[in-house]
């Protein structure tokens, strides 16, 4: 486990993974720790995977302003981070609401970036949400297995503001393509009591304003890969589409037969898709 001193004397936490050019990975959540990461599904062989823990997350210390841990101030832990890397440039991957993080930092810092991988990302920096005709389309595949009523009814509270740990437990079936013995395993890594604060604070009170966000993502000329499954509810197909023509060289890759955490479901095919795009010559 490594640290690092942020800009406002927050110690920050994480752990490295594998050999060769390192790519810097912010978990989703919100508020939740790298652990749940894992390898990504094997990346780990051909990248360093440097896997942040956000602050008052895991092994990170609690900051001594509350307000810091809002989405748009963590985008200064983010540069923190590449400046004790000693990176001009670097390679940022970002899941699930990890991505609206990564918006914001692209858009601060476009010049900072060589490549960004947002992973079933959410997009409300952008003003880009789920349809309800696609995310009912997603789900009705479910609706006969006998855990579906509750999972259901605990992600409908979510998507209406309810972030209780209880919600987020009950839900995780839907997240999977196959509610089997490895997603149960996965389900709950990275989370703790400890981090409600982070996850309830991640979106309270931030500036982002999306016509500003996408007016400066115009800026950002690294190359931009949006990787879904055509399983999961919260990101679908068409959004990533959607969102696509908002940067100046973007790329979505659909993974068949994935959920909302590629890398657990299909492994093999998560992978080599995201160290093609890291390694294609631009």
């Amino acid at each position: 486990m490594h640290r690092f001193v942020s800009y406002d004397g927050t110690e920050i936490s994480h752990r490295t993974a594998g050999d060769g050019p390192p790519l810097v990975c912010l978990p989703g959540g919100p508020g939740r720790a790298a652990q749940y990461l894992g390898e990504l599904g094997g990346l780990d062989a051909e990248r360093r995977l440097i896997l942040v823990d956000p602050r008052r997350v895991g092994h990170s210390a609690n900051p001594a302003d509350p307000a810091s841990l809002r989405v748009d101030r963590l985008v200064q832990d983010v540069e923190s981070l590449r400046v004790h890397l000693g990176l001009e440039r670097m390679d940022l991957l970002a899941h699930s609401a990890g991505a609206n993080l990564a918006l914001l930092y692209a858009a601060k810092f476009p010049e900072r970036l060589s490549r960004l991988v947002l992973v079933t990302p959410g997009l409300g920096a952008l003003a880009v949400h789920p349809v309800k005709e696609q995310f009912d389309a997603v789900l009705n595949r479910l609706a006969a297995e006998p855990w579906y009523p509750e999972a259901r009814a605990a992600l409908e509270k979510i998507l209406t503001g309810d972030l209780s740990p209880e919600s987020f437990a009950a839900s995780r079936p839907v997240f999977y393509a196959h509610w089997n013995e490895a997603a149960r395993a996965h389900a709950m890594l990275g989370t703790a009591d400890r981090h409600q604060v982070a996850r309830v604070g991640y979106f309270a009170g931030a500036d982002i304003d999306p016509p500003s966000v996408r007016a400066a993502l115009t800026r950002l000329a690294a190359p931009v890969l949006l990787h879904v499954g055509d399983l999961d509810p919260l990101v679908t197909p068409t959004m990533a589409q959607q969102a696509a023509p908002l940067f100046p060289d973007a790329t979505v890759v659909v993974q068949p037969g994935a959920g909302h955490f590629p890398w657990v479901d299909a492994p093999t095919a998560f992978a080599p898709a995201l160290s093609q795009f890291l390694t294609e010559p631009r």
